[in-house]
């Protein structure tokens, strides 16, 4: 294997010193913090090697066109190029996918979307390998796009995808098909796609190694169903496929699906060079899936004192070109699309296709952010009809503890949906706006764009729930690795897994798992790879509940190892013994030897592979079944100003609760809601990519707009700690609960200050002034 070298100090999967002080419960200083805010931090884009070229990739301008021919001729010309490749140099199987392998690695015939990889470049510098590209010669013939995803399943719709547009299909039926009530609302929502805009774009280095095979350091979110996919491409075994988790600058699931892993170990494998891949903002855009477009139709009939009937939603979700994730986004938008909510008789219709738009996967919130927009609206709606307060019709329908849900499973632990939204209810209020205003508390800010005339306050509400881990029947686990040893005198813990660190500040919650699990200070978190089992996605909420788990599990295995030496060397009971500061004590707390007693010269080490309970697949015809393993839930409250003359909004206050189990380290529990409520409100209010007829608009951070530290506002936040007995520690998935109910909330602000409809997200200027 070839020796890397960066150009920056090592990301934080390779420190190798002291972490820092904290277990579970506490809040210990992150140790990519310092790093990150000082600029030092070595993201992916940063790696170097000595003596490596630069992959580039040739992407088609038309969302669905035919291949007529491909001159690579002028390209391998241009002075300082080493490689050209097309669809015809892929090794193995030219296709790759999370559920299903319907993407080409490279284009072969037909391009299904515009910005699809249709050729690589290898050069010396990469404008060079730019240049290169340029001069490819491509012989497009351009073919009737499906961009409508309305239409998509219509007779004369062209076919996307061979076997058909339809994606799938989710049916869930309960209870009486023909209930009626006393009162009906209905509406229709839309929302727009949103991009994970995550800050360090995709990048990596391949390097091909002296064994025949490659190592690929990059920026990623699961890294062993990467390499399944590359192996089928490479035509590789796994153990010629190797991957190492180099610094991530965020990912919000966008870093799910394949970016440059195939395209620079091809590079690499034909050049005998390291190759580095690094996507420019523009074709970041281009180069990962986006949060599904949506399209819903939502119906709610209610008693007279506002008790939820029953209720029907059609969900539309528009899959782009490929399928990625989109089944299981269908998935969650069926199976949690009506809420937190009691519902006796339940219809839904969620339908995810295929069409020419950019192909669209995972994204924090997965498929309930869309729903719950919805949900949300039609509430309100419900309350303003029934002459109600929206926060008692939704605590008056709010699940709790032994409920069942829409998919008829009971919910079996804490469902505190009264509570968090009475909760947000009873924080304190931002104070009225009186005299002469600040102008940077006013929509549009120094802007000087009003004075406080036509400012309007709105206040808004919501309540979500979200599934955590993965669901409907996937073997959802996580494998650690954990050693113990005396180094230098001092007991060490070493843990290795390979979950993704994508800035979550997951190493910082296992070294606090092993301190408490170990009774050690200090430990070691080895870089995530694929030398060690997998860890499964960093997403879903699930990395502190499931490899938390794992380590957890591996942990307690180390220490059970250790306790029964102890135990033979002591002549006393195992169980009679515990570890606590490198010490071996009784039952009363007594010292009865020292760690480095019994651990001697020898480490031990364990390594587990740790499972969840498991959930199942739904009904195909009722869409009931218990399809999911833990469920978590948050309210907010925004409070808004708006410039009604000219559609200007101003978020003056976002306030939220959120059950979160046990917060393992209450810091980092805050701000993962902190952010999360910010990118829900950045959907509510101004994210979107603007795509028309298959072509994006606005691939570039000057044109999608994205919330900044001048948008957010200030934020209440009470987190309740209501454990789930079936997870470790009682912890619950923190992430997504706040990008999913926060941005409801700033819409429904928006609706009170305004008295508009405001049926679609993002909510724009002109839909506020009606112009």
């Amino acid at each position: 294997m070839s020796e890397t070298t960066t150009t920056r100090p090592a990301p934080p999967t390779t420190v190798t010193g002291r972490i820092g002080d904290g277990r579970v419960g506490d809040s210990p200083l992150r140790p990519d913090g310092t790093l990150k805010v000082t600029g030092e931090f070595a993201y992916a884009s940063d790696l170097w090697h000595d003596d490596m070229v630069w992959g580039i990739t040739l992407r088609s301008p038309h969302p669905h066109a035919r291949i007529r021919g491909i001159d690579l001729t002028e390209a391998l010309q241009v002075p300082g190029v080493f490689a050209v490749l097309t669809a015809d140099d892929v090794p193995g199987e030219n296709a790759y996918g999370l559920e299903h392998a319907d993407s080409p690695v490279l284009a072969a015939d037909v391009v299904r979307y515009e910005g699809e990889p249709v050729a690589l470049v290898a050069a010396d510098h990469p404008e060079t390998a730019r240049r290169a590209a340029r001069r490819i010669r491509v012989d497009y013939e351009p073919l009737p796009a499906v961009t409508d995803p309305r239409r998509a399943l219509d007779d004369d719709a062209p076919l996307v995808n061979p076997g058909g547009n339809l994606v799938r299909h989710l049916k869930l039926r309960r209870g009486d098909p023909a209930a009626t009530a006393p009162v009906v609302v209905s509406l229709d929502f839309e929302v727009g796609m949103q991009d994970q805009a995550f800050l360090g774009p995709e990048s990596g280095l391949a390097v091909p190694a002296e064994d025949g095979g490659v190592d690929l350091f990059v920026a990623t979110q699961w890294l062993h169903v990467d390499q399944r996919q590359m192996c089928l491409a490479l035509g590789m075994p796994p153990d010629k496929v190797r991957l190492t988790l180099a610094g991530v600058g965020g990912a919000f699931g966008g870093r799910e699906d394949l970016s440059v892993h195939i395209h620079a170990c091809l590079l690499a494998l034909r050049t005998g060079k390291p190759v580095k891949m690094v996507y420019g903002r523009e074709e970041s855009f281009y180069g990962h899936v986006h949060r599904h477009p949506a399209w819903l139709h939502y119906e709610f009939g209610a008693e007279d004192d506002g008790t939820l009937v029953y209720a029907k939603a059609d969900i539309l979700l528009d899959g782009g070109a490929y399928a990625s994730s989109t089944p299981a986004v269908v998935g969650n938008a069926g199976t949690l699309g009506m809420g937190p909510y009691r519902i006796p008789n339940v219809s839904v219709d969620a339908v995810g296709v295929y069409t020419n738009n950019p192909p669209c996967g995972a994204m924090r919130g997965f498929g309930c952010v869309q729903a719950a927009f919805a949900h949300e609206a039609l509430m309100d709606e419900l309350a303003s009809v029934l002459e109600m307060d929206p926060v008692e019709l939704r605590a008056r329908n709010g699940m709790q503890e032994g409920d069942l849900n829409i998919t008829g499973q009971v919910i079996d632990s804490a469902a505190p949906v009264a509570e968090l939204i009475w909760k947000v209810r009873d924080m304190p209020l931002p104070p009225e706006p009186s005299g002469e205003r600040d102008l940077l508390t006013l929509p549009g800010a120094v802007g000087n764009t009003t004075h406080g005339e036509g400012v309007r306050r709105g206040i808004g509400y919501s309540v979500t729930y979200k599934n955590v881990g993965f669901s409907e029947g996937f073997d959802d686990y996580s494998t650690a690795r954990v050693r113990l040893q005396m180094t230098a005198g001092e007991a060490v813990a070493t843990v290795h897994t390979a979950a993704a660190e994508v800035g979550q500040g997951l190493i910082t919650i296992h070294a606090q798992i092993a301190r408490t699990e170990l009774g050690v200070d200090r430990v070691v978190v080895i870089p995530a790879d694929t030398q060690v089992g997998s860890a499964g996605s960093t997403s879903a909420s699930r990395q502190t509940y499931v490899t938390g788990g794992a380590v957890k599990a591996a942990c307690e295995a180390v220490r059970d190892r250790v306790l029964q030496r102890a135990a033979v060397a002591l002549g006393r009971p195992a169980a009679s013994l515990r570890l606590d500061g490198e010490k071996i004590v009784g039952a009363s707390g007594e010292v009865l030897s020292g760690l480095a007693d019994v651990l001697g010269d020898d480490a031990v080490e364990e390594t587990v592979e740790w499972r969840h309970r498991p959930t199942h697949a739904i009904d195909p015809e009722t869409g009931q079944g218990d399809a999911h393993v833990q469920f978590a839930f948050s309210a907010h409250r925004a409070v808004v100003d708006v410039d009604t003359e000219l559609g200007l909004v101003k978020v003056v206050a976002l306030d939220t609760a959120q059950d979160v189990g046990k917060a393992l380290n209450p810091d980092a529990v805050v701000g993962q809601i902190q952010g999360g409520s910010a990118q829900g409100m950045g959907l509510a209010l101004m994210e979107e990519v603007v795509v028309v007829d298959g072509h994006v608009r606005n691939p570039s951070f000057t044109d999608y707009l994205i919330p900044t530290i001048l948008d957010i506002p200030p934020m209440q936040i009470e987190v309740l700690e209501y454990a789930d007995p079936h997870a470790p520690y009682g912890v619950r998935g923190v992430g997504e609960p706040p990008t999913i109910s926060s941005g409801p909330a700033v819409a429904a602000a928006v609706r009170a200050a305004t008295g508009r409809q405001l049926r679609r997200v993002p909510i724009r200027p002109e839909h506020i002034t009606g112009t």
